[in-house]
């Protein structure tokens, strides 16, 4: 038992998991601010063309809600039944959700790939750079060789 712990102590510990944990946390409060983007600043103007109606109360009633009634006595006459709709306006919005998210995971990456190809061309560059005798070395080296030829 006490191996047990210790593998998942060793476990829990590696930095991939941390990573992961961190990632996990940063998504919720990224979910956070797209959700918001999305439904405060995207869809008001497409509610606004779609004449006023909200996308999340878009919905096909499939059969009618009906309140509860009660006579004068305080007793029930008709019972309630609850709406059955489908909801396509939550579906819309999620998806539109979706489409956001995944264009700036899309933009950071192709941000991050850019930065990385900058960087690998800088390096490779500066290798480029080291590896070529500076002027002072090749002049030196010219005199050597002439200086060999004279003997």
């Amino acid at each position: 038992m006490k191996k047990f712990f210790e593998d998942f102590k060793e476990f829990a510990l590696r930095g991939n998991v941390m990573d992961m944990a961190v990632g996990v946390i940063i998504g919720g409060a990224f979910g956070k601010i797209v959700t918001s983007i999305v439904g405060d600043l995207i869809m008001p103007p497409l509610d606004y063309l779609l004449s006023g109606a909200n996308a999340d109360s878009m919905k096909w009633v499939l059969r009618p809600g009906v309140k509860e009634k009660l006579d004068d006595a305080g007793e029930v006459v008709v019972p309630a039944v609850e709406e059955i709709a489908v909801n396509f306006g939550a579906f819309i919005q999620n998806c539109i959700d979706f489409l956001f998210i995944a264009f700036v995971i899309f933009l950071m990456i192709k941000l991050i790939t850019k930065l990385k190809s900058l960087k690998k061309k800088k390096d490779d560059a500066a290798e480029e750079a080291a590896a070529e005798p500076s002027k002072e070395e090749q002049l030196l080296t010219e005199i050597r060789d002439l200086l060999k030829e004279k003997k």
